[in-house]
């Protein structure tokens, strides 16, 4: 399983690789990188409304690099017959963390959706996303109802059982210990409280050589999880319906499809979970 890194794995310079390449991102979006970035690319590629982007700055947009479109699954949830609409969302007054937020362009959406009597907290680790994000906040005039905190995604700044929504894009896989990182996300969730996570998947397991790559970590790939991982994590740490509900070709013409086996099938998903 991808639930944990390679034994003898250096944790440390992978943090830092992590952090040197997404520092890059805050500080030059249009250079080279191994995955797409920005509003066209969220939009064409991911499904997310190109005017609804339009409307936030492109300080958030333009560093926008995640693989999935988490706050869609609000939507696909609703309309599953049996699931109640508490389950999908966000909805006005809630609480939403994003987890790992980076320049806070999934962050700014779910703000404008929770109202002004909700709350929107980004906790990311890259201090330089995180100026990102806090001034895209002030330029959209959200910053009333948006927190930015720095914190890692296996030690959330954020206390137990006070979000409604965890929302997630691309990080997952860049965590050495899953396991600890889905415990978190249960712990900070009220009861009832939701999951919508994006992140990447593959259809077998990765060889050795490549979860060893810091590149191909960095680069979202050499940490995926093979899909059904997903919904064991969840489980194991106490949510519940887990079910992927949407996938995304968001490799497609990356210099990251092309290092990895094609039946790898190496995809973005939309997975959805709720706390009991």
């Amino acid at each position: 399983m991808a639930a944990t890194s390679p034994i003898h794995f250096d944790v440390e310079h992978l943090r830092e690789e992590v952090l040197r390449t997404y520092d890059r991102v805050a500080r030059d979006p249009r250079g080279d990188f191994h995955f797409h970035r920005g509003a066209r690319y969220a939009s064409e590629y991911l499904g997310y409304d190109p005017a609804e982007l339009a409307e936030l700055p492109e300080s958030c947009t333009a560093r926008f690099a995640g693989v999935g479109n988490p706050l869609q699954i609000g939507k696909v949830i609703a309309a599953v017959p049996g699931m109640r609409r508490e389950h999908a969302g966000p909805c006005p007054g809630e609480t939403v963390l994003d987890h790992a937020c980076g320049a806070g362009m999934d962050l700014l959406l779910a703000a404008r959706q929770v109202g002004p009597r909700g709350r929107a907290i980004g906790v990311d680790m890259t201090p330089a996303m995180r100026a990102c994000a806090q001034a895209s906040a002030e330029l959209a005039g959200l910053s009333g109802r948006v927190q930015i905190r720095a914190g890692y995604m296996e030690s959330l700044p954020v206390d137990d059982g006070s979000v409604d929504l965890v929302i997630s894009n691309g990080v997952v896989n860049l965590a050495p210990d899953k396991t600890r990182v889905f415990r978190e996300i249960a712990r900070v969730l009220r009861p009832g409280g939701r999951l919508f996570l994006a992140d990447v998947v593959v259809q077998r397991e990765l060889t050795l050589d490549a979860r060893e790559n810091p590149d191909l970590w960095a680069a979202c790939v050499a940490g995926a999880m093979v899909e059904s991982e997903i919904a064991t994590l969840a489980s194991e740490a106490g949510l519940v319906d887990g079910r992927v509900v949407q996938r995304f070709d968001c490799f497609r013409d990356t210099s990251a499809e092309a290092k990895v086996a094609k039946d790898l099938f190496i995809q973005g998903v939309n997975f959805y979970a709720r706390r009991a």
